[in-house]
């Protein structure tokens, strides 16, 4: 008897997940389990903690701009709490993901990407607007998109 889940020559299995997709499920259910083991006292300490240990391990170009959004995110919105979402650095307000980052070389993409989740105020009136923006290197003006967007988002 033949499997019903056979492979589709592309990564995934017929009506299945892809090696990467079941990876990144894998990693936010151990932060889920890693997060409800922690005590209150040093959850928020320990969570930045652990994104920038995951910005350390990426590869250096994607590293580097982590680092560089890491800065930003802090800065322009203090009132976000860095924290994993599915094993990449993440942003959130009230236990929220408002915005995050996510790597080229671990998602096997050609670019990274930095984005915003239904929680982010970036509505504009027009009925469409960006969520999520390519990033292969940061620029002053790029840095500055990201700021005036982190600010808008959290406002």
């Amino acid at each position: 008897m033949a499997s019903a889940n056979t492979g589709t020559g592309d990564g995934t299995s017929a009506g299945g997940f892809s090696a990467e997709e079941r990876r990144a499920m894998k990693e936010r259910a151990a932060e889920l389990k890693k997060e409800a083991e922690r005590g209150r006292g040093g959850k928020a300490a320990a969570a930045e903690l652990d994104v920038l240990a995951k910005i350390e391990e990426m590869e250096a170009p994607d590293r580097a701009v982590a680092e560089r959004i890491h800065a930003i995110v802090t800065a322009a919105a203090p009132e976000l709490a860095p924290k994993l979402w599915y094993g990449q650095p993440a942003y959130a307000r009230k236990g929220k993901v408002v915005c995050f980052f996510r790597s080229g070389h671990v998602d096997k993409e050609r670019y990274s990407a930095f984005g915003f989740t239904p929680e982010a105020n970036l509505d504009d009136g027009s009925g469409v607007w960006a969520t999520s923006f390519a990033v292969a290197e940061l620029s002053d003006e790029a840095e500055k998109t990201i700021t005036a967007l982190v600010k808008k988002a959290v406002s």
